[in-house]
């Protein structure tokens, strides 16, 4: 068995990539989460992992509302981005394809599935906060997943 660290082993962990995205005053904001799944199904609850340091978080917070889009197999290009790994996304998501939720926040175009939610709860967990959402309304499309694995995305198919 090889040693390692927490870090290390957790990168072993397969995950779903979705972009967690939030309405603030000063424009959208959005980040690449891989810390997102399902909390309760009655009622319909979900949970993500958010840098405490991160404008997301705030917005959420500040909003009291967040969407997530989970990414299809050919949107790479968009967890980067959000990831600041590549160009930064500018508050108008001008060239982001997205469509507004019926909550105003915005939603990813393409993804395989999308949540629509309304924060219950933000409790701190070492250096990101769980934010506990109440799904309003979600939906799903078929195709491949964008997975994250050993520190680099991965697809199914």
């Amino acid at each position: 068995m090889a040693g390692g660290n927490f870090r290390d082993a957790m990168a072993r962990h397969a995950a779903a990539v979705a972009v967690v995205s939030a309405l603030q005053s000063g424009g959208f904001r959005g980040l690449t989460a891989t810390s997102f799944t399902s909390a309760s199904m009655e009622p319909p609850l979900v949970l993500v992992c958010l840098d405490r340091f991160a404008q997301t978080r705030d917005a959420v917070e500040e909003a009291g509302e967040f969407n997530v889009s989970l990414l299809a197999r050919d949107q790479e290009f968009l967890a980067e981005r959000f990831a600041a790994r590549a160009p930064l996304v500018d508050p108008s998501w001008r060239e982001v394809p997205h469509r507004l939720g019926g909550n105003g926040v915005p939603l990813l175009e393409g993804g395989v599935a999308w949540f629509e939610c309304r924060l219950q709860e933000m409790r701190p967990a070492g250096d990101h906060d769980i934010a506990l959402g109440l799904v309003i309304d979600s939906g799903w499309a078929p195709g491949d997943p964008l997975i994250l694995w050993d520190r680099a995305f991965w697809r199914l198919s």
